[in-house]
């Protein structure tokens, strides 16, 4: 009897130091674990951090992210709607939303990086191919209408304009109904970089370079054009005040020739005959100089003063 209770007593201390050594395992903050048994999945996925049960050496725990992950694809060329090839790198953020599909599905964090790189990189290709190059490379907040008309021609049509952004939530919306089945919430779509292949990164820079030199062209236009509105509006009202300035000098000068003939006449009707006298020879000086010499007849009217005084 005393040997039964010393086995018994060591079974309870040998399962002690089992279930210490592997009967529980304690799950951190930001992880999840699903319990396999024999490599099955044993019940529902432990999302509570602590300390945790499980059978020993017959029970293995899988541990899993909660955290937000990150998924980086390879850059690829992709051709456009209107056949110009761009390089996109494309990056996106998901996190596993139901641990035991997860398990079931992809297994391991590497098996779902290259899930999503299937399912993301054909989404990608598909909308770059029914999207054109302009709609691809601008944002989803520009306005058309500051691009170049060379840009904006190849835009036209029936389709809606979309931009990089709008793409990226249509992809994201694709993607994101195809993750869930393996456990995999996917939460956005961006695109990292976009750029041209060489061939056409070239024609970009001289089209680039054209329209820089049109803008200018205009701007030294509509400068132009300032400058001869500013300059005839200068000349207008010059000529404005120069015309004012010799109305009033005109008016300033007959008001004085109104005054002095006004004034002569004064002087006149006051003493006629001294008025006549007086201009009489005013017009002598004016007429007669040192080197003048006049031929008159002796009854020119220019000497009948001299004539009278003679005759006195």
């Amino acid at each position: 009897m005393k040997q039964i209770a010393q086995f018994f007593l060591v079974g309870l201390v040998l399962l002690a130091i089992a279930i210490v050594y592997d009967g529980f395992f304690i799950l951190e903050e930001g992880q999840q674990a699903v319990i396999t048994q024999f490599g099955a999945p044993v019940g529902d996925p432990v999302t509570k951090a602590g300390p945790h049960l499980k059978v020993p050496f017959i029970q293995n725990t899988e541990i899993f992210e909660k955290k937000i992950l990150i998924w980086d694809g390879d850059p690829n060329q992709i051709p456009t709607n209107d056949k110009t090839y761009v390089y996109l790198d494309v990056t996106a953020r998901w996190r596993i939303a139901n641990a035991l599909k997860f398990l079931q599905a992809v297994k391991t964090e590497a098996g779902a990086q290259s899930m999503l790189s299937d399912i993301i990189n054909g989404t990608v290709r598909d909308m770059v191919n029914k999207n054109d190059l302009i709609e691809i490379i601008r944002s989803s907040d520009w306005s058309t209408d500051t691009m170049s008309t060379t840009t904006s021609a190849s835009t036209i049509g029936s389709k809606p304009r979309m931009g990089r952004d709008k793409i990226a939530d249509q992809i994201l919306a694709i993607a994101a109904k195809v993750t869930p089945q393996y456990g995999i919430e996917l939460i956005d779509v961006m695109f990292k970089r976009v750029n041209y292949i060489e061939s056409v990164r070239l024609k970009v820079y001289d089209r680039m370079i054209s329209e820089r030199k049109r803008i200018a062209a205009e701007k030294r236009s509509m400068g132009e054009g300032q400058k001869a509105e500013i300059l005839g509006t200068v000349d207008r009202k010059l000529k404005e005040v120069i015309s004012e300035a010799n109305r009033e000098a005109l008016t300033i000068k007959g008001k004085a020739d109104a005054e002095a003939t006004r004034i002569y006449g004064l002087a006149y009707s006051q003493d006629p005959d001294f008025y006549a006298f007086q201009k009489t020879l005013e017009s002598y000086r004016s007429t007669i100089g040192k080197n003048t010499s006049l031929i008159l007849s002796s009854d020119s009217e220019l000497y009948k003063y001299l004539k009278s005084a003679e005759g006195k």
